[in-house]
């Protein structure tokens, strides 16, 4: 038997295949972190003091840009490189479900929401008359991982799921796994942030809850910075999820289901086993457009088997929509394709895209198939049977 040719790749090849399945936004702020490490090493530049979030610096000279600097700034090539390891899983994830744009300013949010609280706690407790701990308004912190911590949070609460997997290691309860994470953490790293890390969790608890509902622009505000003129060549690029469903031009391989996983870039288990404490994708497909902290909008990829049945759905799709659209129609393509997707969504209602599911998890289910694992799998292949009994075939196997 001739062997699967992804086998047969080299490492270039590979690692552009797994870098090609990064949406847009994720790998941007992979590429954007680590080029401010990389030119931080090459100039020799290593004031932190300057840039990291200082609590002290903060309140008394109104240094508020260090909200941001020091969640783009990392101490070490570890440091950098482990962040962005676990942001990558992550971000993929959420960018699939919520689109590019809105998680960009999700990232926004819980940079300045992790600041704030960590600014207000540090001074809480450094000058609480019962025992004051003044050192955390002196301590200086930089990284991602704050963020990071919140994103696996509402991670973790969009799945559903009861328990996840630490390090590959043991199981913890869901409601506990962040927690664990950041003892851990604490534990097996030196020189951690235990308060930026606190925050972050916090920070991430208070979106699910529905605390920062009243932070959150509407779906229109997305929709307007998509059709801006000026950013018409981030939206034409591959890697880019509109929030109003689906990627713009072309189709992003699955992250999480093919061949083309992250540990095929190297013979074993390695990256896999580092961000196996990342959570898997497990998206929720009855409640589309119904909470704005998880709007689900934005499609969710199938299995690498999935596309040529996209691509012609797609080509139908527009075929359509070209019968809708003049020649002298002022608007460019990635306001067409933001309208007309928003167009086509609204003819079909959410009882019609529910019965369909839960027929189809039924069928799934009577098969033989577990059922929470059968509903994750057609969730993630859109609602086709034949594309999630692939998955689930491929994860029995």
């Amino acid at each position: 038997m001739r062997p699967n040719i992804i086998t047969e790749a080299g490492i270039p090849t590979r690692l552009n295949q797994w870098w090609s399945s990064i949406p847009f936004i994720t790998s941007g702020v992979v590429l954007i972190c680590g080029a401010i490490y990389l030119l931080c090493l090459l100039i020799g530049y290593d004031s932190y003091a300057e840039i990291c979030f200082l609590p002290s610096a903060v309140a008394s000279r109104f240094q508020v840009y260090r909200f941001y600097t020091s969640v783009l700034f990392h101490g070490s090539l570890l440091h950098v490189l482990f962040n962005m390891l676990a942001l990558v899983p992550l971000g993929t994830e959420l960018e699939r479900i919520m689109g590019s744009v809105r998680l960009l300013f999700l990232m926004f949010l819980l940079a300045t929401t992790n600041a704030i609280l960590h600014l207000t706690i540090a001074f809480l407790v450094a000058y609480n008359p019962l025992h004051p701990v003044p050192y955390l308004v002196d301590e200086c912190s930089i990284g991602f991982s704050g963020v990071i911590f919140s994103m696996i949070v509402i991670e973790t609460s969009l799945s559903g799921v009861q328990s996840r997997s630490v390090f590959g290691l043991f199981n913890v309860p869901a409601k506990w796994y962040a927690w664990i994470l950041l003892v851990l953490f604490q534990f097996l790293a030196s020189n951690v942030s235990l308060l930026g890390h606190l925050c972050g969790i916090l920070s991430g608890f208070a979106y699910t809850y529905g605390l920062f509902n009243y932070l959150l622009p509407g779906p229109s505000f997305y929709s307007k910075i998509e059709g801006l003129s000026a950013l018409s060549v981030c939206v034409r690029r591959p890697g880019f999820i509109l929030c109003t469903g689906g990627t713009t031009y072309g189709q992003l391989p699955t992250y999480s289901n093919t061949s083309a996983a992250p540990s095929a870039l190297i013979n074993g288990n390695f990256l896999r086993n580092l961000s196996s404490w990342m959570p898997n994708r497990q998206t929720p497909t009855a409640q589309e457009g119904e909470d704005p902290r998880f709007p689900g909008r934005a499609r969710t990829l199938g299995s690498a088997g999935a596309e040529p049945a996209a691509r012609e759905a797609n080509e139908n799709l527009h075929a359509r929509l070209l019968d809708n659209t003049t020649p002298s129609d002022p608007l460019t393509n990635s306001q067409h394709t933001v309208a007309n997707t928003v167009r086509a969504d609204a003819t079909v209602t959410a009882d019609q895209v529910v019965d369909t599911f839960d027929e189809e998890l039924k069928k799934l289910v009577g098969m033989g198939f577990e059922k929470t694992q059968a509903e994750v799998a057609l969730a993630a292949a859109d609602g086709d049977p034949n594309v999630a009994v692939e998955i689930l075939m491929s994860q029995q196997g």
